[in-house]
């Protein structure tokens, strides 16, 4: 272990163990930050051997967590958020996204990841309406239950929920119960997101998405489930889902015309968004 990536402050906030990867700081290094250490790099040179766009994946989830806000605040009319597994980026953050739009939208971001819960901290001084909880964001009780939680959305009227990019590190075969726990929660008109790693199956990239997830699961950080379309369908309960549906991250409102193929790995994560009757 060669220490901080570089750029990273010397102090390691308490409770980081920089000898073992951890998906918030992997995720970052995917996006080119600078709040991960050698061990997160090398997850994704293991993940390169396979896929050399490894990186894709990061990008296309947060494209999609952009487009996603703004057309919850803009066109939905949706002023308060629950993000699940906020992660480490420090530009273009659900709060930052949102609050553009609605300015008086209120934004809770779960996490239990030191480095996130360190960083998040400093990121968010000076932010009104805005604040991170620790919680185990696969314990759903935990979070619901959590009396920040409570205090700052008011859940007799709609919000959204994200679930952008997390739920493939969640390695059990009843993530649908899990989303189903949570849906339940939620008020009706409420709105429901979901990024997730995509094995395609009968196209030519079931292939890669089958060999990135043997690099992954085996990597260490230990988890990146590829699921199918049905599980990942699943996920949304009985929840309608916003056209256009469960889709490519690219594919799902995109900013424009597109002008070049995509790249392999972005045909290996999808994205879509449900509503709750």
């Amino acid at each position: 272990m060669s220490g901080p990536a570089p750029g990273y402050p010397s102090a390691i906030p308490v409770g980081v163990d920089a000898t073992r990867a951890s998906i918030a700081r992997v995720y970052d290094a995917a996006l080119n930050g600078k709040d991960n250490f050698e061990v997160d790099r090398l997850v994704l040179d293991q993940v390169r051997a396979v896929a050399p766009g490894v990186a894709e994946l990061a990008w296309a989830n947060r494209d999609f967590l952009i487009r996603v806000c703004r057309f919850l605040a803009k066109e939905a009319g949706i002023d308060q958020y629950l993000d699940l597994g906020s992660g480490l980026p420090t530009t273009e953050n659900t709060h930052q996204v949102v609050q553009r739009v609605k300015p008086d939208s209120t934004v809770v971001y779960v996490d239990n990841d030191p480095m996130v819960l360190a960083h998040a901290h400093a990121l968010l001084v000076g932010s009104p309406n805005t604040s991170i909880v620790t919680a185990d964001i696969f314990r759903p009780f935990e979070v619901l239950k959590h009396p920040e939680v409570r205090d700052e959305l008011d859940f007799t009227r709609p919000l959204a929920m994200f679930q952008i990019g997390t739920l493939h590190h969640y390695p059990s075969d009843d993530a649908a119960a899990l989303m189903r726990t949570y849906i339940d929660a939620l008020p009706p008109g409420s709105y429901v997101a979901i990024a997730h790693f995509y094995d395609p199956e009968a196209d030519e990239y079931s292939e890669l998405a089958r060999k990135m997830e043997e690099k992954f699961v085996h990597s260490p950080m230990g988890s990146g489930r590829f699921r199918t379309r049905a599980q990942i369908q699943a996920l949304f309960g009985d929840l309608q889902m916003i056209d256009p549906g469960l889709v490519l991250c690219d594919d799902w409102w995109p900013d424009g015309p597109r002008l070049s193929p995509l790249n392999a790995v972005r045909h290996c994560i999808v994205g879509g968004v449900g509503f709750k009757r």
